[in-house]
């Protein structure tokens, strides 16, 4: 079977622009969570998200595509040119079919069809822009990367929350191995405006506290919802082969990835997490013992704490191995996320480092290995990220690194 590895890492988060800002943040525990700016939340019983602040569009964008693209559009094609930059792919040099994207995405483009719907109400048809035909739309970042690099192999868009990154990456890893040469999947998701925010409190699954250092807390006894973020991560993958033909860098492979979905309330059927994370590792050909960390999907639920943490510790015993959520340093960040945490993981791996989970306190009902307050050093050559969706979607991928 195709081996089929990560080249090149994009990544937008509420703590770093960038891998290296981003790794630099996360390594020291900085957080990217804070009070909302980008709207008045007073009226909203939620007022807290990671935002990413600083980012310019017009700096990295020509003008022409700024009226055309939704605020998570442009982050992710910002994102994919940082990563084909890093992967060392000039996309003009190969062949137009021969390049795919398949992306994630959870909202689409909320807070561009805010705005024409604001303009259709107040001022009339004639004022919606034409754009709004495609700039809300799911496969819009899919599409819009597509034509910015003349890639017009195989792609597609997934639509599962918060698994829906790592459905992405699986999709593109199928691609790759039945010809594709260069994919770029993963997701980036932006929806902090009012009409995204009253479509994520619909969940009722956010906080309402205040203070941001408070408020995210996974696998803690005070933990009574999330915090949204957005951003995320893009990544260019290709086959083991292709890389090395190249000499490329490669982070690591996508080594085995399963998806389950969860049974209907009240049907007395157990949760589908555990169930994934066994295909996971069946499709990598490891068996628990083999893994050496755990990105947590880190709900903040208590419930959903529950479910996760014993999925984790029927496979692999209590407090067997390490298990972290650096999300808690961006908020959820919905398809984005898991793509983000693929990324951390690979960077995790290069330099033998856990990155930490912040301001949590775990607590000891959970039986979890939790590297909390700083990072850990550690010998890693094996992570499994989990990632759930709202509604019953479970994914887990299995990476690896490459000698």
């Amino acid at each position: 079977m195709t081996a089929v590895v990560v080249t090149g890492l994009g990544v937008t988060a509420p703590n770093g622009l960038g891998v290296r800002d981003y790794w630099e943040a996360t390594l020291a525990g900085k957080s990217g969570i804070g009070r909302i700016t980008r709207f008045d939340p007073s009226r909203y019983p939620a007022r807290l998200a990671g935002e990413i602040p600083g980012f310019a569009a017009e700096e990295h964008l020509p003008s022409r595509l700024l009226p055309q693209t939704d605020r998570m559009t442009r982050l992710a094609l910002v994102a994919a040119d940082w990563a084909l930059e890093d992967a060392g792919i000039r996309p003009q040099e190969l062949p137009e079919s021969s390049m795919g994207v398949v992306t994630a995405s959870s909202s689409g483009g909320f807070e561009f069809g805010q705005g024409e719907l604001q303009a259709l109400w107040s001022r009339g048809s004639q004022y919606v822009s034409a754009y709004q035909s495609f700039a809300w739309f799911y496969a819009v970042n899919s599409g819009q990367i597509s034509i910015r690099h003349g890639m017009k192999g195989p792609s597609s868009v997934v639509v599962s929350d918060q698994a829906g990154g790592l459905d992405a990456v699986a999709q593109a890893r199928r691609q790759i191995r039945k010809g594709t040469a260069v994919v770029v999947s993963g997701a980036v998701d932006a929806s902090i405006c009012p009409w995204g925010w009253v479509a994520q409190l619909a969940a009722q699954r956010l906080t309402t506290r205040d203070e941001p250092s408070q408020a995210y807390l996974p696998f803690d006894r005070a933990a009574d919802g999330y915090v949204p973020g957005e951003g995320g991560a893009l990544l260019v993958m290709e086959s083991e082969e292709s890389a090395r033909s190249r000499d490329a860098r490669i982070y690591g492979e996508i080594a085995g990835y399963a998806a389950t979905f969860d049974p209907a309330p009240g049907s007395g059927r157990p949760p589908g997490l555990r169930r994934a994370i066994e295909l996971a590792l069946d499709d990598a050909g490891v068996g628990p013992e083999q893994v050496d960390v755990v990105f947590c999907d880190a709900a903040a639920d208590p419930e959903l704490d529950r479910i996760e943490a014993e999925a984790i510790t029927a496979l692999f015993g209590p407090r067997a191995v390490p298990v972290t959520a650096p999300k808690t340093m961006t908020g959820r960040l919905y398809s984005g996320a898991a793509p983000l945490d693929l990324a951390t993981a690979f960077l995790a791996m290069r330099d033998g480092v856990i990155p930490p989970t912040v301001h949590v306190t775990p607590s000891p009902d959970y039986a979890l290995d939790l590297v909390v307050d700083r990072p850990r050093e550690a010998a890693l050559r094996t992570a499994l990220v989990l990632a759930r969706g709202h509604g019953g979607f479970n994914s887990a991928a299995v990476v690896r690194a490459v000698a």
